[in-house]
């Protein structure tokens, strides 16, 4: 890992290179928050049920997990900053590709090419932050590169309910264009040039194992849940994913270099952080998804009006940024992050109260708190996970990091699009209810709650 001389001194430099290489998050999240108030419109122009646009959300992640595994090698056989170049590059030209989608499967497609892009954007970066940095100061540095990307989230939701309100939602796609322009001149000017090094060559069939494993976990559950395929269909496919990844495991052990080196997982502090942390993402990444799902289709809420009630939470997240790094640094990661899942599964289960009767200003309250504390769950999660891992094996830690979070995020809002379609379906419905989200909600409390005794035994 390249550390500069003024780090190692203790004096961090300038955060300018962390929160330029955030801006690829910035668009990713952009996109991402806001495609989420748009949802139910997408389902009314496509003539779809409204539970069914879970596919855009979920097919998005799974791209992202299928290709993140060739992140690390590609950062360091090809240079980092080249990589990110490319990746912001298809990025955008994915998202002009939505902007024209007239069918919900052409839509699909190019959230699935916005996966891919996405997939290289954030490892290669953090790739680059931990070159950068040094280990010291690494926490500090890992805040500032989720600075801008809690922008995303704080400006998306009301971004996309005012377009989609006064222009359509397909410009929630074109905004990416001046985004990915101005992105790539800042990277060009300010973020060093890491030279490549020399890489094993690619490990294809760990590439299709272990693709053909998420693929299909993924769909194969998504497939139970909604009903889209007979159920014995569906199970072929949950079987077939457990058997590939049970062939990546025994291929891993024989390979010289695996493309996703598992023995990582070894490293106490970073098999904990993935652990616990994948635990605590199935609970919270499916609530963006739904609690647009609750204000918009169940409250009657609209488009402008829910994306500005997300708009609390984003909030919260992006104040949480100034006692992120201070709160660790006192309390230990351990204790952070074990006492800050409990709240997050407090703030999930108060969400599950909102109703009809619910006043505006009280669900605002409560998303703002929970803002707050999944915003200082993430953060030190990014800076604990690299505790304990050398240098040269940065890269590798972080394409295994990075597909470990987009596999349970799309496994998060899957499986609350699976248990929502099951609970209509006892009903004899095709559309949710308020009760049956706040069920899902619940249960998302609990697994929050229960990363927190995986998070004790983190070496502080």
């Amino acid at each position: 890992m390249t550390a500069q001389p003024a780090l190692l001194a203790g004096h961090l430099q300038s955060p300018k290179v962390p929160v330029i290489i955030g801006a690829a998050l910035f668009m990713e999240l952009l996109d991402s928050t806001a495609v989420m108030t748009a949802l139910p419109q997408m389902a009314a122009d496509f003539g779809e049920p409204g539970l069914r646009m879970n596919l855009v959300v979920s097919l998005y992640m799974l791209a992202l997990a299928l290709c993140v595994p060739v992140s690390g090698w590609a950062a360091e056989r090809f240079r980092p900053r080249q990589v990110m170049l490319a990746a912001m590059g298809l990025f955008t030209c994915a998202s002009l590709a939505c902007a024209l989608a007239d069918t919900l499967w052409q839509l699909c497609l190019g959230r699935m090419l916005q996966g891919a892009a996405g997939a290289l954007m954030t490892p290669v970066g953090q790739v680059i932050i931990l070159r950068w940095s040094s280990r010291e100061q690494l926490l500090q540095a890992m805040s500032w590169l989720a600075l801008p990307a809690l922008v995303g989230p704080l400006v998306g939701p009301l971004l996309g309910g005012l377009l989609v309100t006064v222009l359509s939602w397909h410009w929630i796609f074109l905004v990416n264009l001046p985004i990915c322009l101005l992105g790539c001149w800042l990277i060009l000017r300010h973020v060093p040039d890491y030279p490549a090094r020399p890489v094993p060559p690619l490990d294809v069939r760990g590439l299709l194992l272990s693709g053909g494993a998420l693929a299909m976990l993924v769909f194969g559950l998504e497939a139970l849940g909604l009903g889209q395929l007979p159920q014995v269909w569906a199970m072929v496919l949950v079987v077939g994913g457990v058997a590939c990844a049970l062939g990546y495991l025994l291929h891993a052990r024989r390979h010289p270099n695996p493309l996703v080196d598992l023995s990582l997982l070894r490293l106490r502090s970073f098999g904990v952080a993935q652990a616990g942390g994948g635990l605590f993402r199935l609970g919270s990444a499916a609530q963006p998804f739904l609690i647009v799902l609750l204000l918009q289709n169940c409250l009657g809420f609209s488009p402008l009006a829910a994306g500005g009630l997300v708009v609390s939470g984003g909030v919260g997240a992006l104040l949480m940024k100034l006692l992120a790094v201070p709160l660790v640094r006192r309390y230990g990661y351990g204790r952070v992050l074990s006492c800050n899942a409990v709240l997050s599964g407090m703030g999930i289960a108060l969400c599950a109260s909102f109703d009809r009767d619910t006043a505006v200003w009280l669900m605002a309250t409560v998303l703002f708190a929970a803002g707050l504390v999944r915003s200082l769950q993430f953060s030190t999660l990014g800076a604990a996970s690299y505790q304990d891992v050398p240098g040269e094996r940065s890269a590798a830690a972080s394409s295994l990091s990075a597909m470990s979070v987009q596999l349970t995020m799309a496994m998060s809002v899957s499986l609350a699009g699976g248990v929502l379609g099951m609970l209509a379906g006892l009903d004899g419905r095709s559309e949710t209810s308020v009760a049956d989200i706040a069920t899902v909600m619940l249960l998302c409390a609990v697994m929050c709650g229960a990363s927190a005794l995986v998070f004790r035994r983190l070496v502080d």
